[in-house]
């Protein structure tokens, strides 16, 4: 029995869910060229060994990494009790240097033990502070980006609409002022209105 109504249309696929199978398995051809050539040139027990010693470096730095988060978390919420038994509105932490960015951190220890050398490569560049700062700094320009993009009533607005809010719930007060807008008929400028709830 047909209704007579067309089929519904199945969503459009993103490059990157396109793109993405092949480029894994370009990665892992390269991975394992890479291991027979290191294998020929320097032997088995050569490439065996460096596997081995990824894989501990790796889980040594995941394991710091998640120590120093529960740190993080346990601190953070031991400020936000002592504030909320004084009464006092706690105050949003710090990211900027504080959490030194334990999620790149970790993502290297996990490429570590990824079996691979490119992989090992890519986990030794996490490591280095600066590149983790300015992979940090970049992820947070493109976050921004994407946020400031969302239309209105999607996922990413409501995140937005969010972190303007402080943690009581209280909407953070201020003003919103446009530069398209903020001249008047004749040029001068008109008085400011503040942001209302």
């Amino acid at each position: 029995m047909t209704t007579g109504a067309p089929p519904p249309l199945a969503p459009k696929r993103s490059r990157a869910r396109t793109f993405l199978p092949l480029g894994v398995a370009a990665w892992l051809v390269l991975e394992i060229w890479l291991l027979t050539l290191v294998a020929g040139a320097a032997g088995g027990l050569t490439v065996f060994a460096l596997l081995v010693g990824g894989a501990v470096l790796g889980a040594a730095v995941i394991k710091r990494a998640g120590r120093r988060a529960f740190r993080n978390l346990t601190s953070t919420f031991q400020q936000a009790q002592a504030a909320a038994q004084a009464g006092v509105v706690p105050e949003a932490p710090d990211r900027n240097g504080s959490e030194d960015r334990n999620g790149f951190l970790m993502l290297g220890g996990l490429l570590l033990m990824i079996p691979g050398l490119l992989s090992d490569v890519a986990g030794l560049l996490l490591l280095i502070p600066p590149v983790r700062s300015l992979l940090g700094r970049y992820a947070d320009r493109a976050a921004e980006r994407r946020i400031s993009a969302a239309p209105p009533g999607s996922l990413q607005d409501a995140f937005q609409q969010a972190r303007m809010r402080r943690p009581d719930g209280k909407v953070v007060q201020g003003e919103v002022i446009r530069e398209d807008a903020s001249r008047g008929p004749h040029g001068a400028d008109e008085p400011r209105k503040p942001l209302t709830p």
